[in-house]
């Protein structure tokens, strides 16, 4: 069926800019880039049931996750029904579950839409399983993750290669991945292989006109102002970001700080990219610098667990932090995070300590006698101001649906709450269910207004000292594990005298202190509390606190709550079961991208109630709003006003904004360049140069002289052969880039499961490749070991390649010192050692060779030079290296998890495997296996390893 042919379905694009949109994509090859919120899964679900109703076609979609395969299978079901076409198929996925090569291949031999997992997919196109030329077009989601060296350009490049006549169409809604770096749209289009990209921005005249005509939703803006103790504890933290960040421009790394502001610390990739432009030098990074970076990612949690979490658990939070930054037993650093020592954190741990309890430490006796007793201690439990809102705007709700019973519209009267994450949905659903149990019973210490409007307003006191009692109980928990780990810790810093030669209490602390103060010889000469007290203030004694327990018992008042607020949790189906009316309904749900379309349209809410603000999800309340004439609908849109949170969404905004705007402005460039040098009749030829599939075929002279075997044979003259260099590669090995960029070398790469090795490239010289991370736990299971050993019995130059990422550095830890090194060789006790793991390896097999590659594109230029000399590998040679008599290679299910999992058990290896996998269903049954049960399969040895592992005790050294 032609591009250019009109659908003969019904669609469901009831907007003009959807319709535009799907027109402009259905008739030619683009990339579409559309704004979070406006419905992309909604065009690709249309677009493939045009393909799918048609009949006859082959559509392979690459780049969908789990949920988006759900998506799109029950939308493809749904407009099957409504349109009844006899030619719909749905969806089929092909993922990792159990899938025979044959059952595969009879899928693909019947047509239909497919989604397909990228690594079967690259598999299944180089072994012609399924031929490039049957697929009537490729549908790429998630455009934005597409690089170079990614898995899906690959698959992208086999079918331009094979396939000029089917079509390819590109989808994505986060545009700001696509401004990253010089000229980021025209390459990225070169990865696609595309030549026209298609902008459609909030700000579009088309989308702007269908969402902002006369159905517009009805928002109101609620700008919940703060309290007292969270405008301090922000400001404290925004404070240590602050030096934080002016530490890292002092320690002079040589990289781009202009972004480094703190207004860009606030975006939720801060911290991701200061590492990565880090990780390069990371090596030459000192100690300092790299805490400052981990010290970024833990200011920024605080921040979002203080606009969150409620008052008790945001103190918990601190203290289990806290706990995270002291030093382990034995430890030689003497310097902790910077930032707990500065005045700001001591004013975030001291308000949030208020917030929670407050009360003066008074020193009484000796110091030997209770060492602190807390007088006037009184529970505080501040609540969050949110609450209160939610209360008044449920109150107004009530009211609204008690003066206006009938509806007039399709709308349900189902109230929806949106939030950012489960934890909060969970703190709202126990708000809801508790903010109207008025305990009966109350300690005088607490101060309650007793008169009747006080009873009749909803207040979370009741939740705020059930959680109390919680963290009381687990901070006596908490003190006494932390106590038995950091003994010897603090035996080291009790008696620490720092550089000024200023000295502190040595053998015992002083009596209103647990931790010693760093940094100041005032507070380590006096007894007094200094202004860096951070972690003394926190560090309080279980026993200090444990007087509010009686303060907070629980009343009997627990089973006392408003009858208009249940929540059911659905446990007593067999006994009870009873439809709730959709107007008696409080929905509380995450924010989750392209559910909440679904969320909305299942739901039908009248009333919306946004806890956090979110862009996307009020898009996709006006895409709602204005697709459906007879649904009516209020939003309440609440922020903290003068937050961060506040100042994230406007950030958010704005980049989609600057995002989009240059990304117009380099498709401008890119279009006058193309016209610039003659009519528009060669402006898409020009285009093609740059970023067409023209460039894939190379020039017939240089692709001869790249396939001339230049080894000496016989009377020592040179061969020419007509066909490419090629490579056996094994199928695990196609989640790396390596045989992606093996294949742009003009080199034949040929999938197979090889028992002994990852990479075949010619009939001596077999190669086990590991990233730094895999070499590191190869060493530690022994596994590496094993492989070297049938790489040395199979072939004559076996070698082992090592490979780091390309935008890391090219080094190891530096050397430990040589009397660590000489223990470490003589003993093999030291297991971070990695350097001298490498020299015992080398020691125990001579003949291995050790390959270094700083990327994946040396390995590629590697490859290709190794190869000059060599004969072509055989891959049916390669698959059958390594098997027992009489065995059949390994069945290419990709069912490749449990096996992989089984290779790292000690006492298994590549010999023995294979066999355990043929005669064993599952990993359960390997681990419930006894050693004589695993003798007559692995050998007596190997199955006294494999028993020991599986059936070791978690407190066996």
């Amino acid at each position: 069926m032609p591009q250019n042919a009109k659908p003969p379905v019904k669609l469901s694009l009831p907007l003009e800019y959807q319709q535009d949109i799907f027109n402009e994509i259905r008739s030619e090859d683009e990339l579409l880039v559309l704004a979070r919120g406006l419905g992309l899964i909604r065009v690709v679900t249309n677009l493939l049931h045009s393909y799918d109703a048609a009949g006859n076609n082959l559509i392979i979609v690459v780049g969908a996750d789990e949920r988006e395969n759900g998506w799109i299978g029950e939308a493809l079901a749904e407009h099957a029904a409504i349109s009844r076409s006899p030619m719909a198929q749905g969806l089929s996925q092909v993922n990792t579950d159990a899938m025979t090569v044959g059952m595969r291949e009879k899928m693909y031999s019947q047509g239909g839409i497919f989604s397909i997992t990228s690594r079967i997919l690259v598999v299944d196109l180089l072994s012609k399983l399924l031929n490039p030329e049957t697929i009537t077009g490729l549908v790429v989601l998630h455009a934005e993750r597409i690089v170079a060296t990614s898995i899906e350009a690959f698959i992208i490049r086999i079918y331009r290669q094979m396939n000029k006549a089917g079509f390819l169409k590109a989808f994505s809604d986060n545009p700001e991945p696509f401004t990253t770096g010089f000229s980021p749209l025209a390459t990225m289009m070169r990865n696609l292989f595309l030549r026209k990209p298609s902008l459609w921005p909030r700000f579009h005249v088309t989308v702007a006109k269908s969402l902002e005509g006369r159905k517009k939703a009805e928002v109101i803006e609620l700008e919940v102002p703060m309290s007292d103790n969270m405008k301090d504890i922000q400001n404290a933290i925004l404070e240590c970001v602050e030096v934080s960040i002016s530490e890292l421009r002092k320690a002079g790394t040589g990289i781009e700080l202009d972004d480094w502001t703190l207004d860009s610390a606030l975006h939720r990739t801060f911290d991701v990219i200061i590492r990565r432009q880090l990780d390069p030098m990371w090596h030459r990074v000192s100690y300092r610098t790299r805490q400052i970076v981990n010290d970024l990612t833990v200011l920024r949690s605080i921040l979002h667990a203080l606009l969150t979490f409620d008052a008790v658990s945001f103190n918990k939070y601190l203290d289990t932090i806290l706990a995270a930054h002291q030093p382990p037993p034995g430890s030689n650093r003497q310097n902790q995070s910077p930032w707990l020592f500065l005045d700001s954190a001591n004013t975030i741990f001291e308000t949030a300590k208020r917030r929670v309890y407050t009360g003066k430490p008074i020193e009484g006796g000796a110091p030997t006698a209770s060492e602190t007793i807390l007088d006037s201690l009184r529970p505080v439990l501040e609540e969050q101001p949110k609450w209160a809102v939610i209360a008044e705007v449920l109150d107004e709700i009530e009211r609204d649906a008690y003066f206006n019973p009938v509806s007039h519209d399709d709308s349900n009267g189902t109230i929806l709450m949106m939030c950012s994450d489960q934890s909060t949905c969970r703190q709202l659903r126990e708000y809801l269910q508790n903010m109207h149990i008025r305990p009966l019973k109350l300690d005088e210490s607490i101060d309650v207004d007793r008169d009747d409007d006080s009873d009749s307003k909803p207040s979370a006191k009741f939740m705020m000292r059930k959680k109390l009692r919680n963290y009381l109980d687990w901070k006596k928990d908490f003190a006494r594990v932390s106590a038995s780990l950091f003994t010897e810790n603090q035996k080291a810093l009790n008696g620490y005298t720092d550089q000024s030669g200023a000295t502190g209490y040595k053998g015992k602390g002083p009596p209103n202190k647990r931790r010693r103060v760093r940094g100041g010889s005032a507070a380590a000469a006096g007894g007094g509390r200094s202004v860096n007290s951070t972690l003394q203030i926190a560090e309080e004694k279980a026993s200090q606190v444990a007087t509010l327990m009686a303060e907070i018992q629980p009343t009997d008042a627990d089973a006392v709550q408003k009858d208009e607020v249940t929540v059911d949790s659905l446990e007593n189906m067999e006994d009870f079961y009873e439809l709730y009316e959709m107007q008696d309904l409080v929905v509380i749900h995450p924010y989750d991208g392209d559910q909440d379309e679904h969320i909305l349209e299942e739901v039908r809410p009248r009333y919306v109630i946004m806890y956090e603000p979110d862009a996307a999800f009020i898009r996709r309340v006006e895409v709602y709003r204005s697709s459906h004439d007879n649904r009516n609908i209020r939003v309440y849109f609440m922020y903290y006003g003068g937050s961060v949170e506040e100042q994230r969404y406007l950030s958010t905004v704005r980049k989609e904004k600057d995002a989009f705007t240059r990304l117009i402005k380099e498709r401008a460039v890119i279009t006058s360049m193309s016209f610039q040098d003659g009519p528009p009749s060669n402006a898409v030829q020009s285009m093609s140069i740059t970023m067409g599939t023209e460039g894939l075929v190379s020039d017939p002279q240089e692709h001869f002289l790249r396939t001339i075997n230049t080894r000496i044979a016989g009377g020592g003259r040179l061969a020419a052969t007509a066909e490419p260099p090629r490579v056996v590669v094994d199928v695990r090995e196609f989640r790396s880039s390596l045989p992606s960029l093996l294949h742009g070398n003009s080199m034949v790469v040929i999938p197979c499961m090889l028992t002994v090795g990852d990479y075949v490239i010619s009939p001596n010289i077999c190669i086990e490749r590991k990233s730094v991370r895999d070499l590191i736990s190869s060493f530690k299971s022994g596994r590496l070991f094993a492989q070297a050993e049938t790489m040395l019995q199979h072939y004559k130059s076996p070698m082992l390649l090592i490979e780091f990422d390309q935008n890391k550095a090219f080094t190891l830890d530096p050397f430990a010192d040589a009397h660590s090194s000489t223990s470490s060789l003589s003993t093999a006790q030291n297991p971070s050692d990695l350097q001298s793991k490498l020299v015992l390896l080398t020691l125990a097999f001579p003949r291995l060779k050790v390959i270094w590659s700083s990327s994946p594109y040396e390995t590629a230029k590697i490859f290709e030079e190794l190869k000059k000399l060599q004969e072509e590998p055989d891959p049916v040679k390669a698959v059958q290296v390594g098997l027992v008599a009489g065995e059949e290679p390994g069945d290419q299910s990709f069912n490749q998890t449990p096996q992989e999992m089984l290779r790292a058990v000690p006492g298994v290896t590549g010999k023995n495997y294979q066999r355990l996998t043929l005669e064993v269903g599952t990993l359960q049954e390997v681990a419930n296996m006894t050693e004589e049960e695993l003798d007559p399969l692995v050998g007596k040895e190997a199955g006294r390893q494999v028993w020991k592992f599986f059936n070791r005790s978690l407190f066996e050294d």
